[in-house]
Order: C-alpha cells, then structure tokens, then sequence
C-alpha cells in the first residue's frame, strides 16, 4: 500500500490540468477544517467548493470496485472504513456549508472538469447575490 498513490494521482493531475487551463485557480490537498488528517483533493476556498477525485479501489466503486482474496476480512474491513470516513467528511463538510463533488477515477477527466465549473460558477453568482442583498439592506 506504500506504493500506492494518495495524492497527486493520474486522474486528479488530468482534472486540474483542465481547471488550471479554464483560467480556474483552485487549492491542492487543502486540510478539511476541523478533521485532522483528512484532505480536498481540489479547493475552491473562496466559494466552499470541495472537490473528491476517489480511487475504485480503495472507495468501493459500484463498477469496478474488487474484493481481494487474499486477507480477505482484512480488506473488507479497511475498504469500509474508507468508504465509512468518506461519508463522514462528506457530512462534516455539508455541515459546514461546503458544497462537495464527488468523482470516481475512471469518469473522464473533461467531464469532470465541466461539472467542477459548473458548480464554482453557481456558487459565485449565490455569493453574489448574498452580498448585494446584504449591501442593500444596510442602506
């Protein structure tokens, strides 16, 4: 498992490329507030958007997801934990008034990137909105 990956993975490294060249600026393994230990993969900050590229793997894809055979009961249990911590930051996030993206490795890199935009963008125009409505009613 060493060897294995956590961050900076083939399908995160091809999102970001995206996001980058859509002129999108965005934070890189971001500490989720208040869950040590525990990271975004992609953080738009300023709009709460945090984005989770998972692993089939290692989260328990409904497609491609496999069970070794090997320590069996070993792997299952550590491959519901992560899917267990998964729905906890998911919540913790929610909770917190994030707005969380979450995409299996193998959904191509352009439609994700699309996805991302989509839900940046939206969350600024909320933002936006908020801050004229606030503005108006100090007048």
């Amino acid at each position: 498992m060493s060897r294995q990956s956590s961050k900076d993975t083939n399908a995160e490294l091809a999102v970001r490329r995206l996001l980058h060249a859509a002129g999108m600026r965005y934070r890189v393994e971001y500490p989720v507030p208040g869950m040590p230990r525990r990271r975004i993969d992609v953080a738009f900050t300023g709009v709460k958007v945090a984005v989770l590229i998972d692993g089939c793997f290692w989260h328990g894809c409904p497609q491609h997801a496999t069970q070794p055979k090997s320590n069996a009961d070993w792997w299952r249990n550590k491959l519901e934990r992560n899917m267990t911590r998964d729905r906890e930051t998911t919540d913790h996030l929610t909770a917190r008034g994030w707005t969380v993206l979450r995409f299996w490795e193998h959904v191509p890199p352009d439609e994700v990137a699309r996805a991302i935009q989509t839900a940046v963008e939206t969350e600024r125009q909320v933002q936006g909105r908020r801050r004229r409505r606030t503005r108006s009613s100090d007048r």
